[in-house]
């Protein structure tokens, strides 16, 4: 289901995961810096698979197999004392480890409280800025194909009406 990125209370989990789903790999490059390569235990090394990805029809409707999709997912420990230590997942589409890497450190650290202010700062707003400029710039191009029937049809009762003159 569509995760709103214009949330305003503090983030949940299942709020910062949608967005590190979607994050391009530059941005958690940027945004992590040297945190991306604090030392961590692999406990799901990246690996590329597929998913079956339904749809409803007309989006409430019954459900039915719309395709498969690539998808990377990657399980990871941060160091520390092996029982406490925060557990970061990640599942990103496309091929790309490098970026399910990246959102699975993010995810960890996400869960110290004293590091989620900061990266509230410096990873999640940017993120959800950017990802509402794409959806403002899909909208954008779509709109720019939207067709005014009931103009069309003006238009063509127009012309019909100046050549029985």
């Amino acid at each position: 289901m569509f995760q709103p990125f214009d949330k305003s209370s503090p983030p949940s989990r299942q709020s910062w995961m949608a967005l590190l789903a979607r994050a391009p790999q530059p941005l958690l490059d940027h945004a992590l810096g040297g945190l991306a390569d604090n030392p961590h235990q692999w406990l799901r090394r990246p690996e590329t698979g597929l998913m079956m990805v339904q749809g409803r029809v007309g989006g409430t409707g019954e459900r039915f197999n719309l395709g498969e999709v690539t998808v990377t997912r990657c399980a990871l420990r941060l160091s520390g004392s092996a029982t406490d230590a925060p557990v970061g997942v990640s599942y990103v589409l496309g091929r790309n480890h490098r970026q399910a890497q990246l959102a699975a450190v993010a995810d960890a650290l996400l869960q110290d409280p004293a590091q989620l202010a900061a990266l509230e700062a410096s990873l999640l707003t940017p993120l959800r800025e950017h990802l509402q400029q794409q959806q403002a710039e899909r909208h954008a191009r779509a709109q720019t194909t939207k067709v005014d029937f009931l103009t069309v049809a003006r238009e063509a009762g127009g012309d019909d009406e100046g050549e029985e003159s």
